[in-house]
C-alpha cells in the first residue's frame, strides 16, 4: 500500500485571448494532492484555492475553490475505470460547479511510444444559472514517458 501526499502554490495567470475563456486576472494560493494504492484501486484528491490579487478592474475577482475526488480501479491489462469529480466553488457568487466522470482509458505502446488513452461520461449535478447542464462526454489522449 503507497500513499503519496505533496503541497505547494498554484498560479493563475490572465493568458486567455477570448473574453468568455479569460479571468483577466493575476492570482495564487495553495495547493495539496494526497493519494493511496491498494492493490488495483487508486483513490485520492486534489485541492488548491486561488484569490486574485490584480488584472483588469471591469473583471470579477476570482476567490475560488477547486476540488477534484478520484477513484480508479486498473486490471491487469492496464484498463482503468475512474469515478471522480472536478467541483469549483466559487466563495462570492456562492455557487458551486459540480459534474461528475466515469471514465475508461487504457494504457499501451504505437511503436516505442507509450500513450494512455479512452473518454467517458459526465453529468452536471449543480452548476450556475449560465453554466452547462445535463450529459457530456470526454477523450483523452496522453503521450507517457516512464522513467
Amino acid at each position: 500500500m503507497a500513499g503519496f501526499w505533496g503541497a505547494g502554490p498554484v498560479f493563475l495567470f490572465p493568458s486567455g485571448t477570448d473574453d468568455l475563456l479569460s479571468t483577466k486576472k493575476w492570482g495564487a494560493g495553495p495547493t495539496a494532492v494526497a493519494l493511496k494504492q491498494s492493490g488495483p484501486w487508486t483513490y485520492g484528491g486534489l485541492t488548491n484555492h486561488i484569490w486574485s490579487y490584480a488584472g483588469e478592474d471591469d473583471r470579477a475577482d476570482v476567490n475560488t475553490t477547486f476540488l477534484q475526488l478520484f477513484l480508479t480501479y486498473t486490471t491487469k491489462s492496464a484498463v482503468s475505470t475512474t469515478a471522480m469529480t472536478e467541483s469549483t466553488y466559487d466563495w462570492d457568487a456562492k455557487e458551486w460547479s459540480v459534474p461528475l466522470f466515469l471514465m475508461v482509458t487504457k494504457v499501451a505502446k504505437i511503436g516505442s511510444q507509450m500513450i494512455s488513452f479512452g473518454g467517458g461520461v459526465n453529468y452536471w449535478a449543480d452548476s450556475p444559472d449560465s453554466g452547462p447542464e445535463g450529459f457530456g462526454g470526454r477523450l483523452v489522449f496522453t503521450l507517457l514517458f516512464p522513467k
